[in-house]
């Protein structure tokens, strides 16, 4: 299997939203975002499918080492053979591929978050550089481009977070900030536990009604921040963006049950806003 072959491989097993706004583009943008996916997915399976953390710290330390080798010119896993060959084509830069390191790292070593600064800047990492990242490969020409792309990446993974509770709790970790809990009064054995009636309430409603308000106003925000100028070759992230806003506005006609089910979209139907994306941005 070539490295070309091995990173399609793993972007499409992952049935991700990503995948589907790849599709879109030119042969070296798809190229040079699928292995940037791959790479993200590579060190982000570390995390969630190691359990001994120990294991886990070695796996991303090797990552760091197999990062700084890559850039300077030796790279041996088939994610960053892929990967560099386009990496100054698009501006993609060894310190960000550590960035997204770093935010991996941090779920090794903390499973909360006190309030919603500390859970932006997690988010920073995870995603804020994911969006600057595929932004430079989308085709950026503008420098509000970059604060539009973090700003959709924030919007998106506090989606994520939000789909994703029952599936964190069962891992310990609540992403949900702590004295949003509090105002709310949540308590956080009540997602951990998820023992029936699941944990659901009306106060939960409310803490999770508010999270989804802050996620919709990030939505907004980040469309507004996008230049004309770069709005047509922005279109994969305008694509994901649809997406995720969907799924978003789906867990929200389910009463926000997701202590117990992880809510998705399917297949087809992410191809089909996708394409709906593609053509009403033309």
């Amino acid at each position: 299997m070539t490295p070309e072959q091995y990173v399609q491989d793993k972007a499409a097993r992952s049935g991700s939203s990503f995948y589907y706004a790849f599709k879109f583009l030119p042969p070296r943008r798809q190229a040079a975002i699928t292995a940037f996916y791959a790479f993200c997915r590579e060190v982000d399976d570390v995390v969630d499918e190691v359990h001994d953390a120990g294991v886990a710290a070695t796996k991303l330390a090797w990552w760091r080492r197999e990062v700084d080798a890559a850039f300077a010119g030796a790279p041996t896993h088939p994610v960053t053979r892929a990967l560099l060959p386009l990496a100054a084509e698009h501006a993609i830069t060894a310190a960000q591929l550590q960035q997204v390191i770093d935010g991996c790292e941090m779920d090794l070593r903390q499973t909360r978050y006190l309030d919603f600064a500390s859970l932006a800047r997690y988010c920073h990492l995870v995603a804020g550089v994911v969006g600057e990242v595929s932004a430079n490969i989308f085709g950026r020409t503008r420098d509000e481009t970059v604060a539009y792309a973090h700003r959709l990446g924030l919007a998106m993974q506090l989606t994520n977070i939000i789909r994703d509770v029952g599936d964190d709790a069962r891992r310990g970790r609540i992403y949900l900030p702590l004295d949003e809990l509090q105002r709310f009064d949540v308590k956080a054995h009540e997602l951990l536990r998820r023992e029936p009636p699941w944990g659901y309430s009306e106060r939960f409603e409310a803490l999770m009604r508010f999270q989804a308000e802050r996620a919709h106003r990030l939505f907004d925000e980040a469309r507004a921040l996008l230049p004309a100028a770069d709005r047509r070759a922005q279109r994969p992230g305008l694509m994901m963006a649809t997406i995720y806003r969907t799924l978003l506005r789906e867990i929200e006609a389910t009463g926000f049950r997701v202590l117990h089910q992880r809510v998705a979209l399917t297949p087809l139907r992410k191809a089909w806003l996708a394409m709906c994306t593609h053509w009403r941005e033309r």
